[in-house]
C-alpha cells in the first residue's frame, strides 16, 4: 500500500490520536507494528495520516493501547471506517484542501460554535451576499459560481433530517458592513433571522457597546467530536486556514467563546413574536439594522 502525500484533516487527526494513545501506553513503534504484523515505518505512516489502518487492526491497536470502549474508542473506529466520501468530493478540483476538510468536519460534527468579527459566516450567507464577497477575489466567473455553490452546500447540515446544533456569535460590525447593495444586505439580515428561528440554532450579536475583546484577532469555528478528545478548532485566515487539535488551545477557544456569549446580546428566541423583541436583544438589533437600510 503506497503512502498518500496529502492526507485529509480526518486522516491526520486519527493518526495523531493513535500516536498519543501509543505513547501514553509506553509502546514503541516496533511494538505497535508487531500488532499489525508490520514494521514501525507503517506505524509512522498511519500516525501521519499517510496510510489507512484496517478496522480489525485498529481494534487491536486501541485495545493494546488501553483505550476503553466508549465515545473515544467508537469515534476513532468510525473515523477509520469513514472514507471521507460526501458531497464535498464534487469540489475536489475547485476548493482548497482546508475548505474540503472543513465541509467534512461540519458534516460529522456533534456541534458547531462560530465567531466571526468581520463577516456573516458562510453557514448563514445568502447566495447574493456570498457572490458579493467572492467576486472581490481574483478568480474567474466559473470559479466564483463554484465557490458560492460550495458555500451554500455547506449549509445542508442545518436543514438535514438530523441537523447539527449550531451556535453563532455575530459582531454588530459584520451586520453593519455593507456587502453588495441595500437589497443584498436586507435579504442577508432576513436570512439570519430565518435561520435563528430554527430550534437547533442559537444566534447572538456582539454589540459595539460590549467593547474590545481578544477574539477580535480573527474568526474561529469550534467543532465538537463524538468525544471531547476529538474536538477541534478551525482558524479561518486570509492566506492559509488551519485546524488545531491541541486540547489546551481548544479549551482556550472554548473559554473565549463562552466569554463572548456572556457579553453578547441575548439570543434570538424562536418562540417569541418579532414585535416583542427590543433593540437590546439580538433579534431586536438585527431588525433595527434592517429598518436603517
Amino acid at each position: 500500500m503506497a503512502a498518500r502525500t496529502s492526507p485529509s484533516e480526518r486522516q491526520r487527526r486519527l493518526g495523531a490520536e493513535l500516536r498519543k494513545l501509543r505513547k501514553r501506553a509506553g509502546l514503541s513503534g516496533d511494538a505497535a507494528g508487531a500488532l499489525l504484523d508490520a514494521d514501525r515505518t507503517r506505524i509512522s505512516h498511519i500516525e501521519a495520516g499517510r496510510m489507512d489502518v484496517p478496522r480489525n487492526g485498529l481494534y487491536r491497536l486501541l485495545r493494546s493501547y488501553g483505550c476503553p470502549e466508549g465515545p473515544l474508542f467508537d469515534g476513532l473506529m468510525d473515523m477509520a471506517h469513514d472514507r471521507g466520501k460526501g458531497w464535498w468530493n464534487e469540489y475536489d478540483a475547485d476548493m482548497c484542501r482546508s475548505l474540503l476538510d472543513l465541509a467534512e468536519a461540519e458534516e460529522r460534527a456533534a456541534g458547531i460554535r462560530v465567531h466571526d468579527p468581520a463577516l456573516v459566516p458562510g453557514m448563514l450567507q445568502t447566495r447574493e451576499y456570498a457572490e458579493a464577497i467572492i467576486e472581490t477575489l481574483p478568480t474567474g466567473d466559473e470559479t466564483v459560481e463554484r465557490s458560492v455553490q460550495f458555500r451554500l452546500d455547506r449549509q445542508r447540515v442545518l436543514t438535514r433530517e438530523n441537523p447539527v446544533p449550531y451556535h453563532v456569535i455575530l459582531s454588530e460590525s459584520a451586520l453593519r458592513l455593507r456587502i453588495g447593495s441595500e437589497r443584498v444586505m436586507r435579504r442577508q439580515l432576513l436570512r439570519v433571522i430565518e435561520v435563528a428561528r430554527l430550534p437547533h440554532v442559537t444566534v447572538q450579536v456582539f454589540p459595539f457597546t460590549a467593547g474590545a475583546h481578544s477574539a477580535f484577532a480573527g474568526p474561529f469555528i469550534l467543532l465538537s467530536g463524538p468525544a471531547p478528545e476529538l474536538d477541534t478548532v478551525y482558524l479561518d485566515r486570509p492566506v492559509e486556514s488551519t485546524f488545531d487539535g491541541d486540547s489546551g488551545r481548544i479549551a482556550e477557544y472554548g473559554k473565549m467563546f463562552e466569554r463572548l456569549s456572556a457579553l453578547a446580546l441575548p439570543s434570538v428566541d424562536p418562540e417569541a413574536a418579532p414585535e416583542t423583541h427590543e433593540v437590546r436583544d439580538s433579534l431586536g438589533l438585527i431588525q433595527h439594522l434592517m429598518y436603517e437600510l
